[in-house]
């Protein structure tokens, strides 16, 4: 009985895989139509952010990541990008706006944002793309190795005096999360293997997919009601999210010319596309409301993007495929 039902889930989690841009887009409404789990379902949002990180060190191919450390210009300019694009570009935004014109909580959202390493899935929108995605799965998981010394720094800088933060508890908070992810994907690599781990890519694509559902109605608490209260707050925070996943591709596009056109998307995608939940889970219950709405919000591109940009990603394939032929 239990092999059987072992292997019903490992076909649901292998269909789910099999749909997964539409999956990612699917959850953040079925997140904001459960409200009513979303307050019970707040608490396994670290657990959630584990799961990623973990699945990111599991699936990582460090002979890839290796080979391109041998090399490392290109690297280095993407880890760079990564972690500098973001700061600069919400930096810039305060600096034009004014941190006094801004709420308290949309400003540590911002920097929270601009602090946090890409989002985890980019590896796994790059592979539904069929991009190939070593050189962004190379930048995700050393930007997040980096996360627990830079995050906390790039957090105090953005957010100023308006926003106050213990820089060294998040800094130990990170600490764990990442390195315990790196642990335990470890422990998982020694037990099941490499080969094990590739033949799964439709279990664990399937996981990602439910990990992002939960995710999603766990992030969605508070946001249907303030929507309904506050409708005009939560459109300016929708439209300032989704300004920075598009000016993060968009700039990445028109400044890394020495790239391929599908690495720069991709490095543009995780630009835009923020691990912030990493951040949030770290600073625990002490999220401002407004930060934590804007937060929430700002996942609405995350989800919505892989399936809105299929065609753009699907023209670059197109465009490249002869030339890799050739």
């Amino acid at each position: 009985m239990l092999v059987r039902f072992a292997a019903f889930l490992a076909a649901g989690l292998a269909l789910l895989g099999r749909y997964g841009t539409q999956g990612f887009a699917l959850s953040i409404f079925l997140g904001l139509a459960l409200p009513q789990f979303s307050a019970a379902a707040r608490p396994l949002l670290p657990i959630t952010i584990f799961c990623f990180t973990t699945v990111v060190f599991l699936r990582a191919d460090f002979s890839i990541i290796a080979g391109l450390i041998r090399r490392p210009g290109k690297l280095i300019v993407t880890c760079l990008w990564l972690i500098l694009g973001p700061a600069v570009l919400i930096g810039a935004a305060f600096l034009l706006v004014g941190r006094a014109a801004l709420d308290p909580g949309l400003i540590l959202g911002l920097a929270i944002m601009g602090a946090a390493p890409p989002i985890m899935s980019s590896p796994a929108v790059a592979i539904l793309y069929g991009f190939e995605p070593s050189l962004i799965i190379a930048g995700v998981v050393v930007t997040t190795v980096l996360s627990p010394l830079v995050a906390p720094v790039v957090v105090e800088l953005l957010a100023g005096a308006a926003v106050p933060l213990d820089r060294w508890a998040l800094t130990l908070r990170l600490v764990l999360f990442v390195g315990g992810g790196m642990v335990v994907a470890a422990i998982l690599r020694h037990w099941l293997g490499a080969a094990r781990i590739r033949a799964m890519k439709a279990n664990l694509d399937g996981f990602g997919v439910l990990m992002y559902f939960i995710f999603a109605i766990a992030a969605m608490d508070g946001v249907t009601r303030t929507a309904v209260a506050n409708p005009g707050q939560v459109m300016l925070f929708l439209a300032i999210a989704f300004s920075v996943s598009a000016a993060g591709l968009l700039l990445t596009t028109l400044a890394l010319r020495m790239f391929k056109r599908s690495e720069r998307f991709m490095i543009g995608y995780g630009t835009g596309q923020r691990n912030m939940g990493l951040l949030v889970a770290a600073l625990g219950a002490g999220v401002p409301q407004t930060t934590f709405l804007y937060f929430a919000l700002a996942q609405f591109p995350i989800y919505l993007l892989p399936w809105l940009l299929r065609g753009i990603a699907g023209k670059i394939k197109r465009a490249e495929t002869p030339a890799d032929a050739g």
